[in-house]
């Protein structure tokens, strides 16, 4: 499961692992007074797509076609959280203020699509748990 977080909020137990999936720290967050497991700066927005957009709700959908491009084109910078998420809770923590309009929630769609798309791969443990078929 992914789910949403604002760095403002005090974290939780039930949140599992938590990213900070921005490029910039949050303004007015010490970083001892945020826990993280990661903060992955190359899965947020690129400068110029974060400026282009501006939170501007208008912009959305096309933010997002935009912002799931740049995410295809760099697999490496989110494939961790979806590899964590196949083992549980991860937040993605982010600083904006709108709640519904923001690269954390475009990236939950994306990750989650991706999820759906590309099943896990079985673990060392389930492979040997299988047995072979017998030789011909």
């Amino acid at each position: 499961m992914i789910q949403l977080k604002r760095a403002y909020e005090a974290a939780s137990s039930k949140d599992g692992r938590r990213f900070l999936v921005e490029r910039l720290w949050p303004r007015g967050v010490r970083k001892t007074a945020l826990p993280l497991d990661g903060w992955l700066k190359d899965a947020a927005p690129s400068p110029e797509l974060r400026k282009w957009f501006g939170h501007d709700p208008a912009r959305w959908s096309e933010f997002r076609r935009r912002y799931a491009a740049e995410l295809a084109a760099h697999p490496s910078a989110w494939q961790p959280i979806l590899e964590a998420a196949r083992h549980g809770t991860v937040t993605l923590v982010y600083s904006a203020h709108d709640t519904e309009h923001n690269n954390a929630a475009a990236l939950q769609q994306f990750l989650e699509s991706e999820a759906r798309a590309a099943p896990a791969k079985p673990t060392r443990a389930s492979r040997r748990g299988r047995q072979r078929p017998p030789p011909h």
